[in-house]
């Protein structure tokens, strides 16, 4: 079994789910998850955590990304997008200087409220599913962080971007934001997703790449460790004596590290038993001034 992270580059038409499913089809294995959904008609970065390394996929979540998109003024959909059904169209008479300095207002943390259609559940129920039985429902805002706006190029009605982001920012239902202040109104005509977390698209593989190495037998050359993912986290040696306090998942004691461990009690640290293979993710109690494990990853 494979156990590590594979950046791969998905196309248009495929969910994300579809990515996962063929790759447990190439790989022949099934213990695989995605790391954060991008919609069909997306494409981009989608990071896939293969074996033990599935432990990540709710810690990639939280990751800032970074997007290109470009935005159709002038239109308004019920997806947001331009794949949805036009419900306005308006003429547009903004001048390019009014249309940077609104887009340059969204540079914040907004409360911004997801769409219709989207899979956030209410009561039990993804929203998309009620959108598609016509229904539309109260939707709480949720708080993103747009860190920056780089506009790439202006072709009214078309205006293309370079979106840096908080985990959670729908870029649809930006541009619908940045419409709606303009008073025209605007959807996302196309999205892609250039890096999520560390991983890039320059260093990203298409299925039919992972194809080919597959059959090669090189799979390991393009599997990152779950260990380098989490290169940001201290790195701590636990005592050979006490070495099956980790192994077994239990807390252990600062006495209990090699002297050459990177302490941190405010964040997550990387634990290494006493052979030096990685063990798991672990946090400092204060309370109980004790190291609690978060994620175990030791293979025997």
């Amino acid at each position: 079994m494979y156990n590590g992270i594979l950046n791969i580059y998905k196309e248009k038409g495929y969910t994300s789910h579809d990515v996962v499913a063929k790759l447990r089809g190439i790989l022949k294995q099934k213990k695989i998850g995605h790391t954060g959904t991008l919609d069909p008609d997306a494409q981009g970065v989608l990071p896939v955590c293969l074996g033990s390394a599935t432990k990540l996929c709710d810690m990639f979540t939280n990751k800032d990304k970074v997007y290109e998109t470009t935005m159709l003024l002038g239109c308004v959909t019920d997806t947001q997008d331009i794949s949805g059904k036009k419900i306005k169209e308006s003429c547009i008479s903004v001048t390019e200087t009014q249309l940077i300095e609104n887009i340059q207002k969204f540079q914040r943390t907004y409360a911004q409220i997801p769409p219709m259609y989207s899979a956030i559940k209410i009561n039990g129920k993804k929203l998309y599913e009620l959108a598609r039985e016509g229904k539309e429902v109260e939707r709480k805002g949720r708080e993103v962080t747009i860190y920056q706006i780089e506009i790439l190029s202006i072709d009214i009605p078309h205006v293309k971007m370079r979106v840096f982001c908080s985990k959670g920012t729908y870029i649809r239902t930006l541009c619908h934001d940045i419409g709606q202040q303009l008073g025209c109104g605007a959807c996302m005509e196309d999205l892609v997703r250039t890096k999520a977390g560390l991983f890039c698209q320059e260093n990203s593989f298409f299925l039919s790449e992972i194809e080919k190495y597959k059959k090669e037998d090189r799979i390991e050359e393009i599997l990152l460790p779950v260990e380098e993912v989490l290169c940001d986290y201290k790195k701590c040696f636990i005592k050979a004596e006490y070495q099956k306090i980790v192994d077994n998942g239990n807390p252990f004691f600062c006495h209990q590290l090699k002297e050459k461990s990177e302490l941190d009690f405010h964040n997550p640290i990387r634990v290494y038993d006493g052979t030096e293979k990685f063990v798991g993710i672990f946090q400092y109690q204060k309370e109980k001034n004790m190291f609690f494990p978060i994620k175990m990853f030791l293979e025997r």
